[in-house]
């Protein structure tokens, strides 16, 4: 399955906030959204990703993007993961139906049952912008990656 790609309206889909809450493509208006497709909260490379992440938050606030997580773990998973990491970027849940949004932005990884590695940036018009994924889910994208993302988007 091939990521969204740039140009594409944001599909219809649906997630959960951890309190219990829908996010739909409706949150995504108006602002610029970087989505985090990762696989599983607390493996490994998920920490790192997110704990860089936070770290360039500030920065990336600054240019004006807002960031949240995506994964197929339940909400109370994604909320020790990001307590346990002490970060605030949102977590957002695919898990019931399971991966069905990440399914609609191609983010998902069939043989294993869960998100890939993808970073996905919506513009304001609701519209992708950009998009990238992962050669396996075992890779981390750079957060360099959401810079020249948002650098491309700015400079379209």
């Amino acid at each position: 399955m091939a990521i969204i790609a740039p140009g594409t309206a944001v599909p219809d889909f649906v997630l959960k906030r951890e309190d219990g809450g829908d996010f739909t493509q409706d949150d995504l208006q108006g602002k610029t959204t970087v989505l985090v497709f990762y696989p599983f909260a607390f493996s490994p490379v998920c920490t790192d990703q997110l704990q860089i992440y936070e770290e360039a938050l500030p920065e990336l606030t600054e240019q004006g993007a807002t960031l949240y997580a995506v994964s197929t773990d339940a909400t109370p998973a994604q909320t020790a993961f990001r307590e346990k990491l002490g970060v605030s970027i949102e977590q957002l849940s695919d898990f019931e139906p399971k991966g069905a949004a990440s399914k609609l932005f191609g983010a998902y990884f069939e043989p294993a049952g869960m998100t890939n590695r993808a970073l996905v940036i919506v513009g304001p018009d609701g519209t992708v912008a950009w998009s990238h994924l992962a050669d396996s889910p075992g890779d981390l994208p750079g957060v360099n990656l959401i810079f020249d993302g948002l650098a491309s988007v700015s400079a379209a």
